[in-house]
């Protein structure tokens, strides 16, 4: 019987059936990040409970940490320090993999995971954070979880799932200079809505995904759950296993040979059959921005605020969404004036995505009075950038550059921008205060906010390259 690349992966983990119609999945690999890592790790502790498979167990450093250069175990959060410590000692107690703050490994969990070989194609991993779904763009089963089914996890192997319905959404065509990953998922989510994705899991597929490199496939994963999908996922191809090959965790020898056999046999069979299918010409996606309070408010940077598809669950939160934003309907939104950039998240963080800001900013300064502040996705990624001279780039056209972290992506009491400023954002998230008390924050391409931090005001990409 044809089955879809997800109900292979379902299959393949399934332990068994229950009762209560949930299935029983095997996980094979559990991240952890300090903010939750570190309730879940003490409360395993508090009850005398051990880690089943420590080596396949993974730890980061990212959601409370600050990025400034100097930075240490102190944090703008307070009580920050308490989640670093507690998150350092129980890793260390259980003897997990650990990417602490003065390791060159560091990164944000869901940019470290693929550059160090940790998610591969077939497997299902877990981490106690939504945007787990970006790693399905290397075929994996990949989703967030809460913190007490991460202690589930990591004492028993396995998770009790109700099973998603199945969902495929082919971009099809070829993508116009100056649109990337980022613009296709805004336009999917602003055109079926934050809840288009409910209860399915998301095949992405078509001859634009194909075109795209990893990096931008990870983009597109990232905000399925913006689409409140279970998560997203990509089939692995001749890009995924180029770019595993020689990860430090990433099969050697003859593994390897059999690895990339199986990974090859990933994909939907022809005659497979989906519960729901989207298809999206590309040749209509222009690039995005939002203008209100989720990222369904998204329109081609040319368009009129408020006027976007019009499905009604998006229009029921309009009016609300103007007030906040202090935007009115029918207005454009290119040429709102802002005050603030940021360019990081795991979103779009890579080194891909800091190229691509650099060949805008080049030759160019930040508009006088305006915030910039560029922080990369992992350690890793700085350190290339620095060596391919992007980090003077940056600096020389005004911005802030940072060492590793979520920073600004969302606001728990550490780092954030201020009263009511007004930000376009490469981050996931545009919501009520996401990045600062009563933040108002546009969401777009690196390319987006770079053309904007220049111009001073919400500009099109393609005005710039």
């Amino acid at each position: 019987m044809a089955q879809t690349l997800f109900e292979k992966l379902w299959q393949e983990h399934l332990v068994e059936k229950q009762s209560d119609g949930t299935d029983l999945i095997y996980i094979d690999r559990v991240f952890l990040h300090e903010r939750t890592g570190s309730i879940a790790l003490s409360s395993l502790r508090a009850d005398g409970r051990e880690i089943f498979c420590p080596e396949q167990v993974f730890c980061c450093m990212d959601h409370i940490v600050d990025t400034y250069p100097d930075r240490s175990d102190e944090t703008t959060m307070p009580s920050g320090r308490d989640f670093i410590v507690a998150t350092r000692e129980g890793a260390h107690e259980a003897g997990l993999t650990l990417f602490d703050l003065d390791d060159p490994r560091q990164g944000i969990v869901h940019v470290v995971s693929p550059e160090q070989g940790i998610v591969q194609p077939g497997i299902t991993l877990v981490c106690p954070d939504s945007h787990t779904c970006t790693q399905g763009a290397f075929g994996a089963l990949a989703w967030g979880i809460g913190s007490s089914e991460a202690e589930h996890a990591l004492v028993t192997k396995t998770l009790r799932v109700s099973k998603p319905k199945s969902m495929r959404v082919s971009f099809e065509g070829v993508l116009a200079a100056g649109v990337s990953a980022k613009d296709m998922i805004l336009h999917l989510i602003a055109r079926f809505g934050a809840s288009g994705g409910s209860g399915y899991v998301l095949e992405f597929s078509g001859s634009a995904v194909a075109d795209l490199c990893m990096e931008g496939r990870m983009t597109l994963c990232n905000m399925a759950v913006e689409f409140s999908a279970f998560t997203g996922l990509i089939a692995p191809d001749h890009q995924t296993i180029d770019y595993l090959r020689g990860k430090p965790y990433a099969p050697v020898g003859t593994l390897w040979d059999d690895a990339v056999q199986y990974w090859q046999q990933l994909s939907t069979d022809k005659d497979a059959t989906f519960d729901r299918e989207i298809v999206i010409d590309c040749t209509d996606i222009e690039p995005q921005v939002t203008w209100g309070t989720s990222p369904e408010h998204a329109i081609p940077i040319n368009g009129l605020i408020a006027t976007a598809f019009g499905h009604e669950a998006q229009a029921s939160g309009y009016d609300k969404a103007l007030e906040y934003m202090g935007l009115t309907a029918g207005q454009p939104i290119a040429g709102q004036p802002i005050d603030c950039v940021f360019i990081g998240s795991c979103t779009n963080a890579r080194i891909s995505d800091l190229r691509l800001a650099a060949s805008i900013l080049r030759g160019n300064k930040i508009r006088p009075g305006m915030r910039a502040i560029c922080v990369p996705g992992s350690m890793q990624v700085k350190a290339q950038a620095e060596t391919e001279g992007l980090d003077r780039i940056f600096i020389d056209a005004g911005f802030e550059w940072r060492a590793s972290g979520c920073s600004m992506c969302f606001f728990a009491g550490g780092e954030h921008f201020d009263f009511q400023q007004r930000v376009v954002s490469t981050t996931n998230r545009n919501f009520e205060s996401r990045q600062g008390p009563q933040t108002r924050t546009h969401l777009a391409s690196p390319a987006t906010v770079a053309a904007s931090a220049v111009t001073g005001v919400i500009t099109d990409p393609r005005e710039m390259l």
